[in-house]
């Protein structure tokens, strides 16, 4: 039995409240989570090609990132999502902006299903969400259940807390301390360290939500404790941007210049705020004083909570090139150190729990090998005419930066693959799997076949004759053709792209028989090192036609997954 105190005449069992609280916190805060889990999953196939379809336009960048946040339930993750994108080239910061912004607007978007408060059907969703969980006959149906059983202990959880925290209404210290609450700054306060701790706005909202649904929260603290999570939320950002490149913390600088701006420009306005969404809510005319201020203030807060961030982007929008050029400013790009240990860019953990995205990273990061691979091929292409030794060790440095980006790769894949997989999910993950070793075996073709040819030829002091040499030139400018269209094919999952490599293959082979042919007209040269000589030249063509055919076999891998029909 718990530590009484007598407020009036109803003793409070203080035990009783913080098991009641922190139990009903734990089911909400666990419910959240399989709801956000199950969400991902459906809806992890659709956010992929909404994602592919990013514009230039701000408008729809912003409407985009509203609705990935909503789906993800998880503006942190858009952030991370958006910075991938940036690193690798595919959008501008300006762009991502838009997107920054949008993401607060769909973050609004838990809220909203709290206010409704049914919690009368709870235990009904935690039966039927659990039954397709444990029941399903397919991944969909059971991440389906694993959403509809989180909804369901979300509002459980929600019942659990309102009743822990109904003796408060008559325990005057706590109201005397949430009536301060009215004052905007310290309600902005205590919601943000609030936040900044248990690193979760729809937490901070939803508990704001609960109490209010009991009448402990004012409308006009209820907002001051919104706007607070919104900066809170920032410290999220802010530490995940902690060591990385300068376009996650300029996303990062981004996400705070923009939550403190807002916070800052509503600051005069909160009762402003309160009236209109007093205005724009649903009323209950027909209860008493008390009980409605109960039933229409959760609403109201989700309402002011949403309208917030909505006017804020709508603000702020025409302003992301002006937005883009200070915080370039504000964060300036470091100097870039050559290290020769290469770290991978873009598989970041924030995205492991939803297997679709985290794929998509993946594919930029098969996009970052690929690069270091053409690098290899063209540095030993420039080796075959300087003769520098020095040349040729750092292509054998740059294999094993290979090989250690493909141990990465594989490391990511194998935590992916602890999630389910839908059908769709599965095939893409075993492609994106079989591409990084192809990418890798094109790695140590170039060390084996081209970098021993080399070596040979500064060795023994040969060279192809010039004809050999413009024959080589030819065939090798097809093939990088072929490896760039590819490895661009994967990492932005162009069809077109992989398709244009495959159609070069009687490019290809017409360019490596006019090399067969040229050495059986030259073999019969009296020139001693001839016999030499061939095997060089016919090693170099040998290994760039191997080199082609992975280039084939990573383009046809990528077509085949890109056109599986979702599971």
């Amino acid at each position: 039995m718990g530590v009484e105190m007598t407020t009036g005449a109803n003793p409070i069992e203080w035990g009783q409240l913080g098991m009641g609280l922190l139990g009903g916190l734990a089911l909400f805060l666990f419910g959240m989570d399989l709801m956000t889990k199950g969400l991902r999953s459906v809806a992890g196939e659709g956010l992929k090609t909404i994602l592919a379809r990013l514009t230039r336009n701000r408008v729809y960048g912003a409407l985009t990132g509203a609705l990935v946040t909503a789906a993800l339930n998880s503006s942190s993750v858009t952030t991370v999502l958006m910075v991938g994108f940036v690193t690798a080239g595919l959008m501008t910061l300006s762009q991502s902006i838009g997107v920054i912004m949008g993401a607060n607007v769909g973050s609004t978007i838990t809220a909203q299903i709290v206010a409704f408060n049914v919690t009368q059907y709870a235990l009904g969703m935690i039966a039927v969400g659990f039954a397709a969980l444990f029941a399903g006959k397919t991944e969909r149906i059971r991440q389906l259940g694993s959403m509809i059983l989180g909804l369901g202990l979300i509002f459980f959880g929600m019942g659990v807390m309102g009743q822990a925290v109904d003796p408060l209404r008559s325990y005057p210290p706590f109201l005397d301390g949430m009536a301060r609450m009215e004052n905007p700054l310290l309600g902005i306060l205590v919601a943000a360290i609030f936040t900044g701790l248990i690193q979760s706005s729809a937490a901070t909202t939803g508990i704001v939500i609960v109490m209010a649904s009991e009448g402990l929260v004012t409308l006009p603290a209820g907002i001051a404790l919104a706007l607070g999570a919104n900066i809170g939320t920032c410290v999220t950002a802010v530490l995940a941007a902690i060591g990385k490149p300068a376009e996650a913390r300029r996303a990062a600088a981004v996400h705070v210049l923009f939550n403190v701006a807002g916070v800052l420009l509503w600051l005069p306005f909160v009762d402003q705020l309160a009236d209109f969404v007093r205005w724009l809510s649903p009323t209950h005319d027909e209860i008493d004083l008390a009980r409605r201020m109960a039933a229409e203030t959760p609403r109201q807060i989700a309402n002011a909570h949403t309208t917030f961030n909505i006017v804020n982007t709508l603000i702020f929008l025409p302003f992301t090139g002006a937005i883009a050029a200070l915080v370039q400013r504000v964060v300036p790009d470091r100097p870039i150190e050559q290290k020769a240990v290469v770290a991978p860019l873009y598989l970041d953990d924030e995205l492991l729990s939803t297997p679709a995205l985290a794929l998509e990273r993946v594919r930029l990061e098969l996009g970052h090998q690929g690069e270091i691979v053409r690098e290899m091929l063209h540095r030993v292409r420039a080796a075959f005419y300087t003769g520098l030794r020095a040349d040729l060790e750092h292509v054998i440095a740059m294999d094993d930066q290979v090989d250690l980006l493909q141990k990465y790769i594989l490391n990511y894949l194998g935590r992916i693959r602890r999630s389910p997989l839908i059908e769709a999910t599965s095939d893409e993950f075993i492609a994106l799997m079989s591409i990084s070793d192809y990418l890798e075996s094109i790695g140590d073709t170039i060390e084996t076949n081209l970098v021993e040819a080399g070596e040979k030829m500064i060795n023994r002091g040969i060279a192809p004759s010039e004809t050999a040499q413009e024959l080589l030139d030819q065939l090798y400018t097809t093939v990088d053709l072929g490896l760039e269209s590819a490895i661009r094919g994967i990492r932005d999952d162009d069809p077109r792209a992989m398709e244009k490599a495959l159609a070069l293959r009687p490019e290809v082979d017409s360019r490596f028989d006019r090399v067969l042919q040229h050495q059986a007209v030259r073999l019969g040269s009296q020139d001693p090192k001839r016999p030499t000589i061939f095997r060089v030249e016919m090693a170099i063509a040998d290994g760039l036609k191997r080199i082609y055919s992975l280039s084939k076999r990573i383009a046809r891998m990528g077509l085949t997954a890109e056109r599986r029909p979702p599971g």
